[in-house]
């Protein structure tokens, strides 16, 4: 593991390699790894199969064969290393104000959809309207999409409404929940298994495989909630989803 500069460069097989800049979760930080991981797409680099951004690092995996044929007699984790190190300078000369879009979605607060919301507003000692306002009030970030193909991690939610993944996992949270898990809020795309405190649901489809782009959310968006009531949660679901 080599120390360069503000980052780690370390592999994390004998075909991967992870550029980290630390474990602190913060928008600048997370700009820094989307321009990255811009500058990686524009590259097109031969014989790098994925890139995976995280909160503050990304991971680029590679077939070591193909990435041999132009690695100019070094390993293929020399020569990506050093491309790595190449492209943190020039992240340093490109200036971008915001790499991702600008994203409102709809989320019914109902206790019908929203199973944590009573007890949560209980031990938190807030009124149902306050916890709402608190939770769609602010500007989420996309830090990084995981867990669940389209399960995006946003944050920071209020200090006032951070809360505790729950102790107990449900076996099935239905597709669409909101949660909040400490200090980030997220959307299960799909039914399954999960531990956050559910505080309500949104009629928008936000995975779907047979679309181009499967996935509503990119790291890097800016998410805001807008409150709906159920009447309008149920006449919402009714109608396609109208994203690519």
């Amino acid at each position: 593991m080599e120390l360069t500069n503000s980052y780690l460069i370390y592999p994390v097989s004998d075909h991967a390699i992870t550029l980290d800049f630390g474990q602190e979760m913060n928008a600048q930080t997370n700009q820094r790894i989307m321009l990255l991981f811009q500058l990686l797409q524009e590259k097109n680099i031969a014989g790098i199969k994925d890139i995976i951004p995280a909160y503050s690092s990304i991971c680029l995996v590679y077939d070591c064969k193909l990435v041999l044929k132009i690695a100019g007699g070094i390993s293929a984790y020399a020569f990506l290393k050093g491309l790595l190190d190449a492209l943190v300078i020039e992240l340093s000369n490109k200036i971008s104000s915001n790499t991702g879009r600008n994203l409102k979605l709809p989320v019914c607060y109902d206790p019908i959809l929203a199973p944590d919301l009573m007890p949560l507003i209980e031990t938190l000692q807030l009124g149902i309207e306050e916890f709402i306002a608190l939770h769609t009030n602010t500007s989420y970030r996309v830090y990084m999409i995981g867990f669940l193909p389209g399960f995006a991690y946003m944050g920071t939610v209020n200090k006032k409404i951070i809360s505790p993944r729950k102790q107990n996992p449900r076996n099935i949270v239905p597709a669409g929940s909101v949660g909040i898990a400490g200090a980030q809020t997220g959307i299960y795309p799909i039914d399954c298994p999960g531990g956050w405190q559910l505080i309500g649901r949104t009629p928008i489809q936000i995975f779907d495989a047979n679309k181009k782009q499967p996935s509503f959310f990119m790291p890097g968006d800016t998410v805001c909630f807008e409150p709906i009531g159920i009447d309008q949660f149920y006449e919402m679901q009714k109608q396609p989803s109208k994203w690519d």
